[in-house]
């Protein structure tokens, strides 16, 4: 895993002492090019798919089809929600061991369990609201993510402290389960937008510090293929947490 470690400012260093800047600018460019790349694609799958199962599901959540009611009403629904996250562990503990191919493929079966599970939104919220949620967490990722790219400063502190944060809202909304206080929910989706906004600028800085100029093509695509996960989970946590926040409801 070393390979994949954030704390790679040491490698990074060291390309630099070997390889020209101008090679080291156009390698680094080429490799969050394709960090990005991934990470559209991701969303593309996802969106697709959360489009379809609808489409399949049937036009609203009280006229179902067998489909819809397998899916959001059967035990099946249990395991169409915790999909996704058994595959970000599955890819984090067997990266370092997954071909290029592999991880790039594990990644978007990943966005596309992803896609199955966030289908449930086009039920809840108004199709003005999500684009409009899309729309303002593209902006928002985009300025936060290229303050991640350009700064100078260390964003190592800051980031231990988001992970921290992170750890006690994932706690506080296992807890929220249980609770269904709908108050402590606008407060978690307002932590999550403020927590997962802190970790775009330093996920960002963290994989710009990965490059590394001598790595084969298997281990630079395995790298933008990690990366694009990370910026494709914060991305989809701001989205859904500024459309708790933000999205209207069907009627």
């Amino acid at each position: 895993m070393s390979d994949f470690d954030r704390n790679a400012s040491a490698r990074w260093g060291s390309s630099v002492a070997r390889s020209g800047s101008a090679e080291i600018d156009q390698g680094l460019r080429s490799y969050m090019l394709g960090v990005y790349n991934y990470m559209t694609v991701g969303l593309a799958v996802t969106g697709v798919v959360a489009l379809g199962t609808q489409m399949l599901a049937g036009p609203d959540i009280r006229h179902l089809t067998a489909f819809g009611n397998a899916i959001y009403r059967s035990p099946l629904h249990f395991v169409v929600m915790l999909a996704p996250l058994a595959f970000v562990f599955f890819f984090s503990f067997r990266i370092d061991r997954m071909s290029a191919a592999t991880a790039r493929n594990t990644f978007l079966l990943f966005a596309a369990a992803m896609g199955l599970s966030l289908s449930t939104i086009l039920y809840v919220y108004t199709g003005q609201s999500i684009t409009r949620a899309f729309f303002i967490t593209a902006t928002a990722f985009g300025g936060l993510s290229l303050y991640g790219y350009t700064t100078k400063r260390d964003l190592s502190p800051v980031g231990s402290f988001l992970v921290m944060g992170l750890i006690g809202l994932i706690i506080a909304s296992l807890v929220n389960l249980f609770l269904q206080s709908s108050g402590f929910q606008f407060a978690l989706s307002c932590l999550s937008v403020l927590i997962f906004a802190g970790l775009t600028a330093w996920d960002t800085q963290s994989i710009k510090e990965m490059y590394y100029a001598n790595d084969d093509a298997e281990t630079a695509t395995k790298k933008s293929v990690n990366g694009a996960l990370q910026l494709y989970l914060d991305f989809i946590n701001i989205f859904t947490a500024l459309l708790q926040l933000t999205g209207s409801r069907n009627d």
